[in-house]
């Protein structure tokens, strides 16, 4: 019995800290020492996007200083040294996402560029009159109208997943929904309004079980967890580098090489070429293939420095402590008279959202920006969660790892006003 308190007593003290190294990182992204309104900035909106460590912000702002040249067609020193350095961020993606070729790793604008690629340029080509796509009640914006707009022109049907009272996908309905006419499904892994992660190995299985291929939004996933694509076995991966404590504008699409080589462009013009004549283009190997135009070579650059920067966070202490704050401040809401929060799953990431009774989840978020504590107000681009739960709107607060407990002390502190005030 002795010996068992001491193991358990020493897990407690690596776990602890574990959980210092972690809040230690906290010093590295500078616009958290920022005040808003004269108050110590309070930061909870990191599901619409995270702050960016020093590093890269250093990164992006050298590459303007030191190496901005066009990436591929120069001979230059400049022109090699910036491509370079941005077609390494690849390799970086690859072995981030265990992606199995350098190839499978698509640079695009961000998340919701590559749904649309996906819909647009395999989509088209696998779905027509009388086919389905099947997607979740909790997806974003962006992986609903894509596929709209894809079902109204080929004349297919948007099939929906229904979700459960906790917001958790109901897998035996998932299971009923998945037949012949299913030509692909797409969904989040972790959901933006709810927090909610979803079982998407599993659900990748059940629709390969039936030869349909699965697109699976990794925006809310990557910042928190390790994702492997080889272990989910999904065949197209998307998220943003914005998300993930890297620069705005830029993100990336995993797909397997048979799908990707498969599929027409999606954008043409300069760089996914191999030939151009008036009689006949031919088009690039994968993966410049897809990525037509001068992309973003900044923000691919820092995105590398972010990449390196996770990597060198041990990400199951990240994962633990950021379980941690969402637990924290869950049992610190549930003393709030009238507070309801919305998305109650099982498996959850650090996203928070929550109404009070009569009170606009807009008003909320003007009072506690008033104290310094950012969160975000509405219905986070996610409508059909917000009528599934009947709602106009959620107050949200989500957490990343360099937040703390005493934050989440100020934040409750805060809510317990806007009861004061408006109730």
């Amino acid at each position: 019995m002795h010996t068992t308190t001491v193991q358990s007593s020493q897990a407690n003290q690596d776990l602890l800290e574990r959980f210092e190294a972690v809040r230690g990182c906290r010093h590295h992204f500078p616009l958290l020492r920022q005040r808003v309104n004269g108050k110590p900035l309070v930061y909870f909106d990191n599901a619409a996007t995270s702050q960016k460590p020093q590093v890269v912000i250093d990164a992006t702002l050298r590459y303007y200083e030191e190496e901005n040249s066009n990436i591929h067609r120069g001979v230059h020193y400049l022109s090699e040294r910036a491509t370079q350095a941005y077609e390494g961020v690849r390799v970086k993606v690859q072995h981030l996402l265990n992606a199995a070729h350098q190839r499978e790793i698509i640079f695009v604008r961000g998340t919701t560029e590559g749904i649309n690629l996906v819909a647009y340029s395999y989509g088209r080509t696998i779905v027509g009159a009388g086919d389905e796509v099947l997607i979740s009640a909790m997806e974003h914006h962006s992986n609903i109208v894509p596929w709209q707009i894809l079902c109204e022109e080929k004349g297919a049907k948007l099939r929906v997943i229904p979700i459960n009272d906790r917001g958790e996908i109901e897998l035996a309905d998932y299971e009923k929904l998945l037949t012949s006419r299913t030509k692909i499904v797409a969904l989040t892994h972790v959901s933006n309004a709810l927090g909610t992660i979803n079982p998407v190995k599993t659900m990748v299985a059940m629709a390969h079980a039936h030869g349909i291929p699965v697109l699976l939004d990794g925006a809310q996933a990557v910042p928190h967890m390790k994702v492997d694509v080889r272990d989910l076995d999904c065949d197209f991966y998307v998220f943003s580098a914005h998300k993930a404590f890297g620069p705005t504008g830029v993100g990336i699409l995993y797909g397997v090489t048979k799908l990707l080589d498969a599929m027409p462009p999606y954008q043409s013009g300069g760089d996914m070429i191999k030939s151009v004549t008036f009689e006949k283009t031919i088009y690039n190997d994968l993966p410049y293939k897809f990525e037509a135009g001068t992309p973003n070579i900044g923000g691919g650059i820092g995105m590398g420095a972010a990449i390196d920067y996770i990597n060198e966070i041990d990400l199951a202490s990240l994962a633990e402590y950021e379980h941690e704050l969402l637990a924290y401040a869950t049992r610190g809401v549930a003393e709030i008279p009238g507070l309801r929060i919305i998305g109650t799953a099982r498996e959850k990431a650090s996203v928070l959202s929550f109404v009070i009774d009569g009170i606009h989840p807009h008003d909320i978020g003007t009072i506690l920006d008033d104290e310094g504590i950012a969160i975000r107000t509405g219905h986070h681009c996610a409508q059909p969660v917000m009528q599934r739960f009947g709602v106009p709107a959620t107050a949200r607060a989500s957490f990343a790892f360099y937040n703390t407990k005493e934050e989440i002390d100020v934040f409750l502190a805060a809510l317990h006003r806007v009861r004061e005030v408006l109730a």
